[in-house]
């Protein structure tokens, strides 16, 4: 039986606009190019190893896993010095190990429906052209969900969920982007906020 290469990593903190989180920022791709993974409690990280071990710190409230980043976001009343560095030293640590950071399979890309109508391929490929790596630089997502009567309606990931400046981010950029580049779109929404 082959044991899994230990790797180098570096890994690096970076702020977001949102205080409650903080990227950790590998010098590797830790999933697919374009695939996120949110994780806003234990239960729903089952195919995460990574991110059911950061939810044994009580501190950690939220994982999310994209590209070669891991954002943690942490509990209110925790202070950012108490837990960087742990934060930082076990998710190097399972990273030199080898491991896999989410265990996940996809037959087709997960972004794309061949069922979709014209109008939402035109905005999931608008999201991820031009949303996604800007709010990726942030730690976060905004993932398509649904466009019915001319409302597109998105789900806030990683440190966009909870962010004071979600908001204007979904109004100010993302609904002026879709409804300059589409006719169709007359209104953008969070779904589940």
């Amino acid at each position: 039986m082959l044991k899994a290469q230990a790797k180098s990593v570096h890994l690096y903190m970076e702020a977001n606009p949102n205080p409650n989180s903080l990227k950790f920022v590998a010098n590797f791709m830790l999933v697919d190019e374009g695939v996120s993974f949110d994780f806003p409690d234990a239960a729903s990280a089952e195919n995460s190893p990574l991110a059911l071990e950061l939810f044994n710190f009580s501190a950690v409230d939220r994982v999310f896993v994209a590209s070669n980043f891991v954002t943690v976001t942490k509990k209110e009343d925790v202070e950012w010095s108490e837990v960087q560095n742990i934060f930082r030293d076990h998710i190097k640590k399972y990273l030199e190990s080898g491991q896999a950071v989410v265990k996940a399979d996809f037959d087709k890309d997960p972004l794309f429906d061949e069922n979709d109508s014209e109008t939402v391929k035109k905005i999931k490929g608008i999201l991820d052209e031009y949303i996604r790596p800007a709010v990726e630089q942030d730690g976060g997502a905004i993932v398509f969900h649904s466009f019915h009567d001319g409302v597109v309606k998105v789900l806030l990931q990683g440190s966009c969920s909870g962010c004071p400046s979600s908001t204007v981010t979904l109004k100010a950029g993302i609904q002026n982007l879709l409804t300059r580049m589409l006719p169709e779109v007359k209104e953008v929404e969070a779904e589940g906020v």
